[in-house]
């Protein structure tokens, strides 16, 4: 599966991480079944992908609220990223994304801009040796807004000091195409693991 990207020229390239630059979403959804099945918490895969972006303690909240449970937000969180962690030696990088980050390492900055925590990302990032690459991380807790919100997009473009209108997106998810566009930002999508098997 080759990326077609937008006509540029780009001056940054925005990636989010899960699903977009490591093909983490499988282990991911791994860890949060077990951490949330040992609250009696169902979490079904559709929905899973949908939120794919949205902070892992807004998912445990809203997860809360919808299933009149009282999970200890900070304590499943911390279960399931411990859990994600133990499967970190199984992970691979999404190839059609790795090659345009080894195509264009050096000719453009990079930003990560993703939900998951600062911890998460770059344990994903140094499993696969590609932390070196990327100038500026942007995670859950740097922005108050999450997608589809832009805010997490225009404070990386704001930290490599790059207009809003020179950044491309690589992303996974229709909620981070949205915030992409709300950014004001030329954008890819990178299919999901089963979109991936339908056409390979």
């Amino acid at each position: 599966m080759k990326l077609t990207l937008p006509s540029g020229p780009f001056k940054a390239y925005l990636f989010d991480c899960d699903g977009t630059i490591v093909d983490s979403m499988p282990l991911h959804y791994v860890a949060w079944k077990t951490a949330l099945g040992e609250w009696g918490c169902a979490f079904d895969e559709q929905l899973f992908y949908a939120w794919g972006g949205l902070p892992v303690a807004e998912i445990i909240s809203t997860l809360n609220e919808r299933q009149g449970l009282q999970m200890p937000v900070e304590a499943v969180a911390e279960r399931k990223e411990a859990l994600y962690y133990e499967m970190l030696p199984q992970l691979q990088a999404v190839p059609e994304v790795l090659e345009h980050i080894v195509l264009s390492h050096g000719q453009v900055p990079f930003a990560v801009v993703s939900g998951s925590t600062r911890d998460s990302v770059t344990a994903s990032l140094e499993a696969l040796q590609l932390l070196d690459r990327f100038e500026t991380l942007v995670c859950a807790g740097d922005y108050s807004r999450s997608k589809p919100d832009p805010e997490p997009f225009l404070l990386a473009a704001s930290r490599l000091g790059v207009a809003p209108e020179d950044c491309l997106v690589f992303e996974d998810t229709v909620m981070g195409i949205e915030a992409a566009t709300a950014a004001g930002m030329a954008s890819v999508k990178v299919l999901q693991p089963w979109e991936r098997k339908s056409q390979g």
